[in-house]
């Protein structure tokens, strides 16, 4: 029997442009298959990807196109941080370290 990787069952794409948006907001979400979209989406244009479930269940509630609620701005930031620290290893491999 062949195991097939187990499909993802929750993604949230998250965009915050800083000077422009007020707080982060919810641009996609979904279950299942189109989960596995948003992934293979963001693994194509080299967007990282951070696997957290339990935030990404509380991100499943706020609409598309709705900004992220104040309850969830220290958890996104957390997330928005590793991000950030990822980019910037990708453009200076000095900072792997």
């Amino acid at each position: 029997m062949t195991d097939y990787p187990k499909p993802r069952q929750l993604a949230v794409a998250l965009e915050y442009e800083k000077g422009t948006d007020h707080a982060p907001r919810v641009v996609a979400k979904g279950r299942g298959l189109i989960a596995e979209q948003i992934v293979a989406l963001a693994e194509e244009n080299d967007i990282v990807i951070e696997s957290n479930p339990l935030l990404a269940e509380a991100l499943s509630h706020v609409e598309v196109d709705d900004s992220i609620p104040v309850e969830l701005y220290e958890a996104v930031a957390a997330v928005i941080g590793f991000v950030l620290k990822q980019n910037s290893k990708a453009i200076d491999p000095a900072k792997k370290r």
